[in-house]
């Protein structure tokens, strides 16, 4: 059996019963790679961001925070979407891939819609949920040419 340090040399930040939460490098790895493929296959792919209000990228998640977000993620994401650290301890990031060909902006508002609902009702708790920075954008296919 692997250990904590065998899956971190893999990419993996954190991992739970619903999934795996990527670390810098791996995350933009896959973000490289399903960026390419959504050009290819002619789609828009969805970066989320999530960071604190404060200094956004320069405030740290602690890693109880970090946890709570990535189980939020892969509570109302789906399965080939991938989570993990966009920038190491301070902004968790979500590729979501293999959207309609159409850009469209409502889907932008739609998923961004529906990760606030998902923190709220998860972070009810805390007023983390107020400090959260969410974004959502739209990575459109770049045609060669």
């Amino acid at each position: 059996m692997h250990g904590l340090a065998d899956r971190r040399a893999y990419g993996v930040a954190l991992e739970g019963r619903f999934g795996q939460a990527y670390n810098e490098q791996a995350f933009r790895y896959f973000l490289q790679l399903e960026r390419k493929r959504a050009a290819r296959a002619k789609r828009p792919v969805l970066l989320l961001l999530m960071s604190l209000k404060k200094t956004a990228s320069s405030t740290r998640i602690d890693p109880a925070l970090a946890s709570r977000l990535f189980y939020c993620l892969w509570g109302c994401l789906r399965e080939t979407d991938v989570i993990g650290w966009y920038r190491e301890d301070r902004v968790v990031g979500a590729v979501l891939t293999n959207l309609d060909g159409e850009c469209r902006s409502d889907v932008t508002a739609t998923v961004r819609q529906r990760i606030d609902a998902a923190v709220a009702a998860r972070l009810v708790q805390s007023d983390v949920a107020r400090h959260l920075r969410v974004r959502v954008y739209q990575c459109r296919p770049q045609l060669k040419g």
